[in-house]
C-alpha cells in the first residue's frame, strides 16, 4: 500500500460562494444513503446557467472527500457541468495518516461489489438532481477514484464517460468490461511505481478484448498522483506532482468531454 500522505488546503467551511466575477458557482455538502450507510458528498454548479446540464461525478482519492476533490469539482462546474464530488467511505470518514487511509481503501479494493455499491449511490444522487441531463453523465477519479470510477464503469452504469486519473487499473472481474456503455479514457503515469506494466497491459487487454472506444495517454517521466501539487515533486518517493502531465491530463479530459457531450 502506498506510503504517502496526500495534504490538503483547508479552505473553510464555505459551502456556497463565487469564485470569479462571472460564473456564480454554488456549492454544499449533501448527505445522501447507500443502504443504511449515510454518506456526505459535495454538489457545485453554477446558478448562472440555464435548462439541463451535463452532470460530472467526481471520486476522490485514498484520504477521502477532502479539499483536492473538492476543488477538482468546483473546476468541473466552471466549465458548466454540474459536479458532485462523491463520499465512498461515508460521513466523517477522512483518514489522516497514510496507513488509516490504506486501511479504508484495502475495505473497498478488497471488495468490488461494495465499491461499486458505493459510487453507484453518487451517481444515483447525481442524476436525481433536476439541473441534470440524465443522458450527458460522466465520472472521473483520481488515484483509488479512478479505481473507482473505472469500476463503476465495468457494472454496466449508463453514462457517456468515464476517466482515470492515476488509478489502479486492476480488476477482479475483467470479464465485466463487456457491460461497459460508455467511452473509456484512462491518464496515466508512465513511471508510476504502484501500478505495474502488467497491470498496464492487462487493461488495455481487457478494453481491446471487450471491442471498447477508449484511450489511454502516458505521461512520460511522471508517477503516482501526478495532478496533485501537495505531493510535492521528488518522484523518487513514488507519487509526486509533475505540472506538464497534471496541464496535458486536463486538456484530455476538457477535450473529452466536449466530445461526449455534444
Amino acid at each position: 500500500m502506498k506510503k504517502y500522505l496526500l495534504g490538503t488546503v483547508i479552505l473553510g467551511s464555505i459551502f456556497s460562494y463565487s469564485l470569479n466575477a462571472d460564473a456564480k458557482i454554488q456549492s454544499k455538502l449533501v448527505e445522501y444513503k447507500d443502504g443504511n450507510t449515510t454518506l456526505e458528498g459535495y454538489i457545485v454548479y453554477d446558478d448562472a446557467k440555464k435548462g439541463k446540464l451535463p452532470g460530472v461525478l467526481v471520486v476522490h482519492e485514498w484520504m477521502g472527500l477532502n479539499d483536492y476533490a473538492k476543488k477538482r469539482a468546483e473546476q468541473v462546474a466552471k466549465m458548466g457541468y454540474v459536479a458532485f464530488a462523491a463520499d465512498i467511505y461515508g460521513k466523517g470518514i477522512r483518514p489522516t495518516t497514510p496507513d488509516a487511509a490504506g486501511k479504508e481503501a484495502g475495505k473497498y479494493k478488497s471488495d468490488r461489489k461494495l465499491m461499486r455499491s458505493r459510487v453507484l449511490s453518487g451517481f444515483n444522487y447525481l442524476k436525481a438532481n433536476k439541473m441534470v441531463d440524465n443522458n450527458k453523465i460522466a465520472a472521473i477519479g483520481y488515484c483509488f477514484g479512478g479505481t473507482t470510477a473505472l469500476e463503476l464503469a465495468r457494472s454496466g452504469a449508463d453514462l457517456k464517460g468515464f476517466v482515470s486519473f492515476h488509478g489502479g487499473l486492476d480488476t477482479p472481474t475483467p470479464e465485466d468490461a463487456k457491460n461497459i456503455k460508455g467511452k473509456v479514457l484512462a491518464l496515466h503515469g508512465g513511471d508510476d511505481p504502484y501500478v505495474p506494466e502488467k497491470d498496464v497491459l492487462a487493461f488495455q487487454s481487457e478494453m481491446r478484448n471487450a471491442k471498447l472506444d477508449w484511450r489511454m495517454v502516458i505521461y512520460g517521466g511522471a508517477v503516482h498522483a501526478f495532478t496533485n501539487p501537495a505531493n510535492g515533486t521528488d518522484n523518487s518517493k513514488g507519487a509526486a506532482y509533475n505540472e506538464k502531465a497534471d496541464k496535458r491530463s486536463w486538456k484530455e479530459l476538457v477535450e473529452f468531454f466536449g466530445e461526449i457531450f455534444k
